[in-house]
């Protein structure tokens, strides 16, 4: 089976094999594991990673990734071998106990769920969705958007192919899982409720906003990237951290095309919006930060707050020097959307080299998250 793309297997799997074993120095002698997976690629197209390597490639991955601040823990990363999980509802049923698990009571665990590999025989399973968790967007009469507007075409496709919203339509219902494969197509999955913790959002001085009905889930599960480890490509490959609070209060709950809540906040809060020197969008942006960051707290579900957790990075970027290695990240990802300038993270350059393994998003598979299309497999 000799061929150019053969080729690249080989050449990403020494690669990885080479690094594999120098930061495993425990590890067995690479020479002979190097030989046999060349073989195996020969006669296959592709090899079978052993659970050390599967586990060290997802770790890294996380290590590599540039768009994420909080990698300092990357070597706590807990990864979940399911390479023999390809079907539509087991990959559904086993992303549900992700949810539980990585939930931990509320001490969210740092964790990777990887379901069948990509062969020259046979695709792996696709998960439509973002997140495991998302939120619907409805459509109104007036043009608005009840819900997240992001996923606004997302839940219009959904509901053509037979989801069926809840009787009362809120602003916060949480979309099924869509997982599809080869053998099945795209098929829908309504998230258990056990599986769904979520975070009742108060502040911790103004007792009205409790009033705005605001909640956000607990596990930011990102459910479409690919993971490519040594010339092997997971596309189902679910991971998390946890929140760090700009990404709910800024981005989320804040951003104009999502939620857009910081005209509302500004308004009971009495603010002068009638002039943007009075900043009361800033103002108004920080007191729904803190309310995210109060909420979670108060919940017990662990959270970071963006300068504390600025600080941790530039911890992650010394300990990577220190070691040898680069460190790439993307400023525009790395720095706050919120007080960038206050952070330490703001105030340097940094490497851009991409690096595997690694995650990709893929643009049809970022393309089927906000808008349900294409399949993958047509």
């Amino acid at each position: 089976m000799r061929g150019p793309e053969t080729d690249d297997v080989r050449a990403a799997a020494e690669e990885f094999l080479e690094l594999f074993a120098a930061e495993n120095p425990r590890a067995d002698r690479i020479g002979p594991r190097i030989v046999a997976v060349m073989r195996e690629i020969d006669l296959t197209g592709t090899y079978w990673h052993t659970p050390e390597e599967l586990a060290f490639g997802a770790r890294v991955a996380w290590r590599n990734n540039a768009r994420c601040i909080g990698r300092l823990y990357w070597r706590s990363l807990q990864v979940r071998d399911l390479r023999t999980v390809g079907d539509a509802s087991g990959v559904a049923g086993h992303c549900f106990d992700h949810l539980r698990v990585a939930h931990n009571g509320g001490k969210i665990r740092p964790m990777i769920s990887i379901f069948a590999p990509e062969t020259p025989q046979r695709p792996a399973p696709r998960i439509w969705n973002e997140q495991l968790i998302r939120y619907a967007g409805y459509d109104q009469p007036d043009g608005s958007v009840l819900g997240d507007p992001r996923y606004e075409s997302f839940t219009s496709e959904l509901v053509r192919r037979g989801w069926k919203p809840p009787s009362d339509p809120g602003a916060f219902d949480v979309l099924p899982l869509v997982v599809e494969t080869v053998d099945e197509g795209p098929r829908m999955f309504q998230l258990p409720a056990r599986s769904v913790h979520e975070v009742p959002l108060e502040h911790p001085e103004l007792k009205w906003f409790a009033d705005l009905g605001l909640r956000w889930h607990a596990v930011p599960v990102i459910s479409n990237n690919r993971l490519l480890i040594g010339g092997v490509s997971y596309p189902a490959a679910p991971f998390n951290g946890w929140y760090m609070g700009t990404e709910i209060g800024a981005r989320n709950l804040g951003d104009d095309d999502r939620y857009a809540l910081v005209p509302e906040v500004a308004q009971r809060l009495g603010l002068d919006t009638s002039n943007e020197a009075s900043l009361w969008r800033d103002r108004a942006l920080v007191e729904l930060n803190r309310a995210v960051l109060h909420s979670f707290r108060a919940q017990g579900v662990t959270i970071t707050d963006h300068h504390t957790e600025s600080r941790r990075f530039l911890v992650h970027v010394e300990r990577e020097e220190k070691a040898g290695r680069s460190c790439p990240a993307d400023w525009s990802w790395i720095v706050p959307p919120m007080s960038g300038s206050l952070t330490p993270v703001f105030h340097r350059h940094y490497d851009t080299e991409e690096l595997v393994p690694n995650f990709f998003a893929d643009p049809d598979a970022a393309s089927r998250g906000l808008r349900g299309c294409p399949a993958a497999f047509r």
